[in-house]
């Protein structure tokens, strides 16, 4: 893959205040996007766009610990009407997302693609709880329609991260052009974990071993974290230890130690590559060598 270019994302604040309604355009693309707060909503439905075909994401509170939101992803003719019947029946989400085209070229058949091909991302990056029951069949697109919203796709998928939401993207997986980040390891008392350093927190991986239980003195988010966890299935036991069932993010590499070993613990002097160089020193030599 080539290296990432450089690219101009414009916000504008429509109402003069950063917690009214948003208005995401990009350079050299036909779309926008919209952002507003649910105590927002009856200003951002008298929006012109609303009146649009368009795909939009719900964002709340998740309704356990173990992820970082809720999200309902939906597509719809006309945007305002759909969001209407949310905003009556839907309780969970606290913000809105949409997008759509300035020049009006998006149809049904683009706009369920769109929404099909977002759940499959979300449910791949297994970062926030879904609220859609179902995923519908993506319809069927011309060679050159599938390639116009692929094209489409890549820009939304660009500007959810600068709006805040995460669900789309892996933990895991560098900027291009960035260098991948060292495997780290931690092994302790009834522990045995890998994982690496994001720019979002500490992703350990799937198949990590944790203490089954933690001792007295440890933070009790630690033990609510741990609970949580427990509670939706990302740990279970398994023999002496806990087993995480899949990849987990967590806030820091301290975080991270400390759930898994129950313990309160320093990350940055626990986790360490095959060489056995703490993260604090690779952290180090990278700021020596720049």
């Amino acid at each position: 893959m080539p290296d990432a270019r450089g690219t101009s994302i414009r916000l504008f604040l429509a109402d003069g205040t950063p917690d009214g309604i948003w208005v995401v355009e990009k350079s050299n693309w036909t779309g926008v996007a919209l952002m507003a707060p649910r105590t927002r909503y009856s200003a951002l439905r008298s929006r012109d766009e609303l009146a649009n075909p368009g795909v939009y994401v719900l964002t709340g509170p998740p309704e356990g610990g173990a992820k970082q939101a809720r999200i309902y992803i939906g597509e719809t003719d006309v945007l305002r009407d759909r969001l209407d019947s949310h905003q009556k029946n839907k309780d969970f989400w606290t913000k809105v997302i949409v997008f759509t085209a300035k020049d009006n070229n998006l149809n049904k058949a683009h706009v369920r693609y769109l929404e099909s091909r977002l759940i499959s991302i979300a449910r791949s990056a297994n970062r926030a709880e879904l609220d859609n029951g179902t995923t519908s069949a993506e319809p069927t697109l011309s060679e050159a329609d599938r390639a116009d919203m692929e094209s489409f796709l890549a820009d939304m998928l660009l500007i959810y991260p600068v709006l805040g939401v995460s669900a789309f993207e892996k933990p895991d997986e560098a900027s291009p052009g960035a260098m991948a980040p060292e495997r780290l390891y931690l092994k302790g008392k009834d522990t045995k974990a890998e994982g690496l350093e994001t720019s979002e927190g500490f992703l350990v991986f799937k198949g990590a071993l944790a203490r089954s239980a933690a001792v007295p003195s440890i933070h009790a988010y630690g033990l609510d974290l741990r609970d949580s966890l427990t509670a939706a299935g990302v740990f279970v036991p398994e023999g002496e230890h806990l087993r995480l069932t899949e990849d987990h993010l967590f806030n820091s590499p301290s975080t991270a130690a400390m759930v898994l070993q129950g313990r309160t613990s320093n990350g940055r002097i626990e986790w360490k590559n095959e060489a056995g160089t703490s993260l604090k020193e690779l952290q180090e030599q990278a700021l020596d060598q720049s």
